[in-house]
């Protein structure tokens, strides 16, 4: 089971409000104790699949407002920072497309094209920023998106994918309030929880589980975590490797923050 610890929303207040232009992969710039965490993350995941064979992973969360597309955004920049991952991100949260309004890119042509016929594959598969990284985003909104995914056409989309990347994060929406997330349970090898801590109230992520069932969660990110006080972070880390983290993320040095 992964677990780990994000003090994300403990640090940095409010999540970015839903269709904001906000960059998601400029999230945590200038907090090397958030990008730790994202690389810890990272090796669990890679870990995870390599030894189980996994490919397709969802993301989701109980509620709206935990961080997930956050996390599977930076999550995904992670395994493909390094080059030995091909990835592809998928925004299926068809109501929000939060993912795809935080990448900045355009909803169509995009999954729901593709699931109608309006568009192939090759259409919508585009590439970011990152090398090795690559998204697809969610598409114009259908009124029954539960409906969409749950067609014939959406499971041959991913089988389609699994065999063109090593590692695919789908951005699905929240389990509580929708249906659409339990309803691709059995086409994913598996999903990681984001957990809002201090926010969600703890029973509404057991309901949430119990709806999506156990077996399928891989493990659980703790999203708001309290974390010790930077003084604590320089004793059992040390000064020199303190500084020399605040000299590569340092926008005004590098322009870029830690991969």
């Amino acid at each position: 089971m992964i677990t780990i610890k994000f003090p994300f929303f403990q640090k940095n207040g409010k999540p970015p409000a839903a269709r904001r232009p906000v960059d998601f992969f400029a999230v945590g710039v200038g907090d090397p104790l958030f990008h730790e965490k994202v690389k810890g993350l990272r090796a669990m995941v890679e870990q995870k699949a390599d030894l189980q064979q996994l490919r397709l992973l969802g993301i989701t969360s109980s509620i709206a407002g935990e961080g997930k597309t956050i996390t599977c955004a930076q999550l995904g920049r992670s395994l493909a920072s390094t080059g030995r991952k091909k990835v592809l991100l998928v925004d299926v949260d068809v109501r929000k497309a939060d993912l795809t309004h935080g990448l900045g890119d355009r909803r169509s042509p995009g999954l729901t094209e593709h699931l109608l016929g309006g568009a192939t594959l090759h259409q919508i598969l585009r590439a970011t920023q990152v090398p090795n990284l690559s998204l697809i985003t969610s598409g114009a909104e259908v009124n029954s998106p539960a409906d969409l995914l749950a067609g014939d056409k959406f499971k041959a989309f991913l089988q389609e994918i699994r065999t063109m990347y090593d590692i695919i994060l789908l951005d699905t929406p929240p389990v509580l309030p929708v249906a659409d997330t339990p309803t691709i349970r059995e086409l994913t090898d598996g999903f990681l929880f984001v957990y809002r801590v201090g926010f969600t109230p703890y029973t509404m992520l057991r309901q949430a589980i119990e709806e999506l069932g156990e077996r399928h969660v891989l493990g659980a990110v703790l999203n708001g975590v309290e974390v010790a006080s930077d003084s604590y972070y320089r004793k059992y880390y040390g000064a020199y490797y303190h500084r020399e983290v605040k000299a590569i993320i340092d926008p005004e040095k590098t322009g870029e923050a830690i991969r």
